[in-house]
């Protein structure tokens, strides 16, 4: 593999964590919501990753395949006075797990960060070799 495909790798995935971080900052903005623009309550939704040839056999990145919405039921809440309670009381909130998605976060932050790393040392060995050449 060359050196250079390091790069179109690396930067598979940090496009594909981009899409992540911002479908879980999405997720995170609407946890306490009642009704969408449907006027169902959110649903919160994940990042489907799949591998991509990059050109040959012996590499492959990653990229977003699709965004699904979580079949799980939203958070229910006991208060009849809610203008969108139904006839028992209860307002259906979005199905967002707070916690969950600060994990989600974590994880595609890190991952982020550690492509970047590794597109950085793999410009610092270009480098090297650059003048190693020179002298």
């Amino acid at each position: 593999m060359s050196m250079f495909k390091i790069f179109d790798v690396s930067g598979s995935a940090v496009s594909a964590q981009t899409q992540r971080l911002n479908v879980v900052a999405s997720n995170l903005a609407n946890a306490d919501t009642v009704a969408g623009p449907d006027g169902q309550a959110y649903k919160a939704r994940q990042v489907v990753f799949q591998t991509t040839l990059m050109g040959e056999v012996t590499s492959a990145g990653v990229r977003v395949s699709n965004v699904v919405e979580s079949d799980t039921p939203g958070r229910k809440v006991h208060d009849p006075k809610h203008p969108a309670a139904d006839a028992q009381g209860y307002v259906t909130f979005s199905n967002v797990s707070p916690v969950e998605e600060m994990v989600n976060m974590i994880s595609a932050s890190r991952s982020y960060q550690n492509n970047v790393e590794v597109m950085n040392t793999a410009k610092s060995l270009l480098m090297k070799t650059l003048q190693m050449g020179q002298g």
